[in-house]
C-alpha cells in the first residue's frame, strides 16, 4: 500500500519533463495578443450582456488553440534555423527537448479541439440575430482564415520582404473581425485601420531589434534579414507610429463612434495611447527590447502601467 501511495510522485516526476517544454512551444505568453478578440466587447453596447461575454472568451480561447497550433507549426519548420541561433537554440524543438512527433500531435490536437469550439460558439445561438447578423462572415470563417494565412507565411511568405510583417499585421486584423463575428457587432473601420498600422509598426520594430543582432543580420536565421537594414526600418516604424496614433484619434472623435457611445469623451484616451507608443519607441530605439513585445509589456512596468490606464480610462468614459 505504501508503494501504491508513493507511485503518483513518481509518475508526475517523469511526466514533467515532457510537459514542460510542451508548455514553453505553446507560448502562453504571446495568448495575451488574442485579447483582441475581446476588444470589440469593449467597444460595444453589449459589454453587460453575459451571453456576450461568453461568446467573447471563447472565441479568445479558440484563438489561443490555433495561435499555440501555429507556434508548433513554425518551431517544427524552422528547428534547424533555430538551432544556429543565439537564443532561439533554446526553444524546445530546437533544442531537442521536445520531439518534433510529439509537437505535431499537440499541434494537431490543438488545431481540432479549437475548430469545435469555434463550431459550438457558431450554433451556440448566445447572441440573438438581428440585421447585423446578416452582414458579417460566421465566426468560423476567421480561425480558418487565420490558418491558412499562417500557413502561407511559414512555408512561403515569411522569406518574401515586407510581407512577412503584412502578414503578422493581418494577423491582428483578423482576430478584430473574429471578435465582431463572435458577439454579432460591427467594427469601425477606423478601429481596423488603427489595428493594422500598429500591429506593422510594431512587426518592423521587431525586425529593428532583429537586424541589429549579429547572427540575425548574417541570415543565418530569418531569410528576410539580407534584405533589411536599419535606415529602411527606420522609414517604415516612424511614419507607422504616427499612423496609429492618428487613425485611433480619428476613431475617437469620428461620428460613428459618438452616436455609438453617446459620447465624445474618448478622446481623452488618446495621451495615453501616444504615451504607449512613444514608450515602446524609447524601449526599442534606445533599450534595444522590441524583439519579444508581449514579453515587454509585463517586463516593462511604464508600458504595463499604461496599458492598465488606457483599459481603465475606456471603461470609465464610456459607462
Amino acid at each position: 500500500m505504501i508503494c501504491a501511495l508513493a507511485k503518483p510522485p513518481i509518475v508526475a516526476k517523469d511526466l514533467a519533463p515532457m510537459l514542460l517544454p510542451l508548455l514553453q512551444a505553446l507560448r502562453p505568453h504571446q495568448w495575451v495578443k488574442n485579447l483582441l478578440v475581446i476588444a470589440p466587447l469593449l467597444f460595444s453596447a453589449r459589454v453587460y450582456e453575459r451571453g456576450a461575454w461568453i461568446a467573447a472568451l471563447a472565441a479568445f480561447a479558440t484563438f489561443c488553440g490555433v495561435a499555440s497550433a501555429v507556434y508548433l507549426l513554425n518551431d517544427c519548420v524552422d528547428r534547424e534555423q533555430d538551432a544556429r541561433h543565439p537564443k532561439k537554440r533554446d526553444r524546445p524543438i530546437a533544442s531537442g527537448r521536445l520531439s518534433v512527433h510529439r509537437a505535431t500531435f499537440a499541434m494537431i490536437v490543438l488545431a481540432a479541439a479549437s475548430a469545435v469550439l469555434a463550431l459550438w460558439l457558431e450554433g451556440s445561438g448566445r447572441i440573438e440575430p438581428d440585421e447585423v447578423t446578416d452582414r458579417l462572415m460566421p465566426f468560423t470563417a476567421w480561425p480558418a482564415a487565420y490558418l491558412l494565412l499562417n500557413l502561407a507565411y511559414s512555408f512561403k511568405l515569411k522569406r518574401v520582404v515586407v510581407l512577412d510583417c503584412m502578414c503578422v499585421a493581418l494577423g491582428f486584423q483578423i482576430r478584430v473581425h473574429a471578435g465582431t463575428a463572435a458577439i454579432r457587432v460591427e467594427a469601425s473601420h477606423w478601429l481596423l485601420l488603427c489595428t493594422f498600422f500598429f500591429a506593422l509598426f510594431v512587426a518592423f520594430c521587431k525586425r529593428y531589434e532583429e537586424v541589429g543582432r549579429q547572427a540575425e543580420a548574417s541570415g543565418q536565421t530569418r531569410a528576410t534579414m539580407q534584405d533589411y537594414n536599419l535606415p529602411f526600418l527606420n522609414m517604415m516604424i516612424g511614419p507607422l507610429a504616427a499612423l496609429s496614433i492618428l487613425t485611433y484619434a480619428l476613431y475617437t472623435v469620428s461620428p460613428e463612434t459618438i452616436a455609438k457611445h453617446g459620447t465624445a469623451r474618448l478622446m481623452y484616451t488618446v495621451p495615453v495611447v501616444t504615451y504607449g507608443v512613444f514608450r515602446y519607441l524609447f524601449l526599442v530605439y534606445r533599450k534595444e527590447q522590441g524583439g519579444d513585445p508581449s514579453r515587454l509589456l509585463f517586463r516593462d512596468p511604464p508600458l504595463l502601467l499604461s496599458g492598465l490606464v488606457y483599459f481603465a480610462s475606456v471603461w470609465l468614459v464610456l459607462r
